[in-house]
C-alpha cells in the first residue's frame, strides 16, 4: 500500500514536471502558444535566404526587413488556398486600410510571404491585384527556391504540410518584425488591431 502511494506521488511529480517544462512554467499549453512565448522572450533574426516578388528585386530576405526603415507584418500564404488565407487577406486589407488612413506614416508595412513552390511573381501580382493591395503598404514576395522556403519556415516555425490533394494545412498568424530585422511577436490573426498597435509602438519608439 505504501509502494503504491509512493509510486503515485512520484507519477504525479514526474507529470507535473513534465507539463510545466512542456509549457513554459504553465504559460503556454499549445504549439502555438509556446512559439509566441519563445519569440517574445528571444526574437528571431530573419534568416539571409533569398526571396523575390512583383516589384520586389530579388535580396536576401533579412535585407528587405532589417532595411532600419519600418516594422513589417508578415504573413505566410499560397495564393491557391481557398480556407485560412482568405481570413488573412481579409485580415491584411483590414491593416492597409488602418495604415492608409493615417494622416501621417507610422512606419510600419506589410509583406505576404508565399510558401507554394508553385506560385510565380506574375501569380503574387495578379493576387496582390485582386485584393487591391497598395505596393505603398504592403508587398508579396516568394522564397526563390523549395530549399530557400524551407529554411524560412523552419526559422519562423512557420508549420506547413501538404494535404495529398495539391493544398497545405497551415497555422495561421501575424507575425511583427521589428526594423532590425527579428521576429519580435506573433498574434493570432484575430488580434490584428492588437498587431498594428504593437507594430506602430515599435516603429515609434525606433524612430526617436
Amino acid at each position: 500500500m505504501l509502494r503504491t502511494a509512493l509510486l503515485c506521488v512520484l507519477l504525479a511529480l514526474a507529470g507535473y514536471a513534465g507539463a510545466a517544462w512542456l509549457t513554459h512554467d504553465f504559460q503556454a499549453w499549445t504549439a502555438e502558444g509556446s512559439r509566441r512565448l519563445e519569440v517574445a522572450l528571444a526574437p528571431v533574426a530573419a534568416p539571409a535566404v533569398a526571396i523575390d516578388g512583383p516589384g520586389t528585386p530579388a535580396q536576401p530576405l533579412s535585407q528587405l526587413l532589417g532595411d532600419g526603415r519600418a516594422v513589417t507584418v508578415v504573413d505566410f500564404f499560397y495564393t491557391r488556398c481557398q480556407t485560412v488565407c482568405l481570413s488573412l487577406g481579409s485580415s491584411f486589407q483590414q491593416l492597409q486600410a488602418a495604415l492608409q488612413a493615417e494622416t501621417a506614416p507610422s512606419g510600419v508595412r506589410l509583406l505576404s510571404v508565399s510558401f507554394d513552390p508553385r506560385d510565380t511573381p506574375a501569380d503574387l501580382g495578379a493576387y496582390a491585384a485582386r485584393l487591391r493591395a497598395d505596393p505603398r503598404h504592403w508587398r508579396f514576395v516568394r522564397g526563390a527556391d523549395d530549399a530557400q522556403t524551407r529554411a524560412l519556415l523552419r526559422a519562423f516555425q512557420v508549420v506547413v504540410v501538404p494535404d495529398g490533394r495539391g493544398d497545405f494545412e497551415h497555422n495561421a498568424a501575424l507575425l511583427v518584425v521589428d526594423q532590425r530585422g527579428r521576429l519580435v511577436r506573433v498574434f493570432d490573426i484575430a488580434e490584428q488591431e492588437l498587431a498594428l498597435n504593437y507594430a506602430r509602438h515599435l516603429a515609434g519608439r525606433g524612430a526617436s
